[in-house]
């Protein structure tokens, strides 16, 4: 076999996704572990096992029932030309390192989770595309890629970080009831911000032929506790968003433009991860508290209480071939620019809290290289201009949410760019 370079060592260093048993529930969850209170992993299993309709979980490690393994994570929104360029070789080179592993591991397929930054411009589900400037160089290959090794593409769609996009259409986002939009390219009506995200994925994959290659849910979900200001997090959203989207998938409705078909969905997080740096709502996506006990009812238990949902039959009570609802507004225009918001530190901000910031973004994935040795933004070489420049790109990289640039309320939205030089915030 090739020998693997550094770049496609480090992409490995993903997720796997491994079965707990057979299910046709098609509901996974991620299990993240970045806490100082969480319980045993064999605790975690058998409650898993035993209490919860999941059947797959998502886990930062390594297990022997393997079904995927993730390469990398959303390396367009990172915006790492080495790790954008890098992908499909990376996984061109995983699977023939499985396919002569042994007949043990044929089944396990390759893939690479994707943010929603990948379309062109604002536009209705139908008629979205894939960014111009990597349609041919990044997702032709990945989704050539997908369809000669029958491994699906895997998306993270966060409702909740396309809040700016929605005009913050919260109930929109959170599947309660409220005017359907719709799509005067396919006629199509929306009542849901999920349909429309995973509908833009299917219009931009057809366009370049590649319907056939199935779609994942590789990560989805809502935080139930923000900081201050942040009207968008808290526990009824959370338990409205969770509790429709089980419901959904379960249910196999389909979107609009893709009928009765179930979404293999993977969501985000098993547990509130109390050691998460960053703004609040970083350590508050969990369904489940340290003890098991739910953050609120969201439908994740067996024979549980079930959630108290404002909208409950728009998934299981759809039969196929049910009449569309009357479309009662457009899609929404789309917003004011955003590419001109930058987030930075506010003036009372600490050295030391600064610091912190500056270790979670790059700790994020973003790419620091600029202020790093020889990048074109170590000078004048401060705390305060490093993380500066750290935190405006962890905002960008959630597509300018205002809060992603909260941190701990150390950071502020300007409209003043603070590019200087030859360094440029983007």
């Amino acid at each position: 076999m090739k020998s693997l370079t550094s770049l496609q060592l480090f992409l490995f260093l993903s997720t796997t996704v491994f079965n707990l048993f057979s299910s046709t529930a098609a509901i996974g969850v991620n299990y993240g572990m970045v806490a100082d209170n969480l319980p045993s992993p064999a605790k975690v299993a058998n409650f898993i096992k035993t209490k919860t309709i999941f059947d797959s979980v998502k886990i930062f490690d390594t297990n022997p029932n393997i079904k995927y393994i993730s390469v990398g994570n959303e390396v367009v929104l990172l915006d790492n030309p080495a790790h954008i360029n890098g992908l499909v070789p990376a996984m061109k080179a995983l699977t023939e390192a499985l396919r002569t592993a042994g007949p043990q591991f044929q089944d396990i397929k390759v893939t690479s989770a994707h943010a929603l930054n990948m379309f062109q411009g604002l536009t209705v589900p139908s008629l979205a595309r894939f960014r111009i400037d990597l349609t041919e160089t990044f997702f032709k290959p990945v989704l050539q890629f997908h369809q000669q090794n029958k491994s699906p593409f895997m998306i993270n769609p966060y409702p909740y970080f396309e809040l700016n996009v929605m005009s913050n259409n919260i109930d929109f986002a959170v599947f309660r009831k409220t005017p359907a939009v719709f799509d005067p390219a396919s006629k199509k009506t929306y009542s849901n911000a999920l349909d429309s995200l995973l509908d833009k994925t299917y219009s931009a994959m057809s366009a370049l032929g590649f319907a056939d290659v199935d779609i994942v849910i590789g990560e989805t979900g809502w935080p139930s506790l923000g900081d201050p200001g942040n009207k968008a997090a808290d526990m009824d959203n959370a338990a409205s968003y969770n509790g429709h989207l089980i419901r959904k998938i379960v249910s196999g409705v389909g979107t609009p433009l893709m009928p009765n078909r179930k979404f293999e969905t993977y969501i985000f997080a098993l547990f509130n991860e109390n050691q998460k740096p960053g703004p609040l709502t970083e350590k508050n996506w969990g369904l489940f508290q340290p003890d098991f006990s739910p953050v609120y009812t969201s439908g994740a238990l067996r024979d549980g209480l079930q959630p108290n949902l404002s909208n409950p039959g728009f998934a299981v009570e759809v039969k196929p071939g049910q009449p569309l609802p009357k479309p009662v507004q457009p899609m929404p225009a789309p917003p004011a620019d955003t590419a001109k918001k930058f987030c930075v530190p506010k003036p009372e901000a600490t050295d030391a809290q600064l610091q912190n910031n500056l270790d979670y973004a790059c700790g994020q994935g973003i790419d620091c290289r600029p202020i790093q040795a020889g990048g074109v933004c170590v000078e004048p070489g401060t705390v305060r201009s490093r993380a500066a420049f750290a935190m405006n790109s962890y905002f960008k990289s959630k597509l300018g949410v205002d809060s992603a640039c909260d941190f701990s309320g150390t950071g502020q939205v300007t409209t003043v760019d603070p590019s200087y030089g030859n360094c440029r915030y983007v």
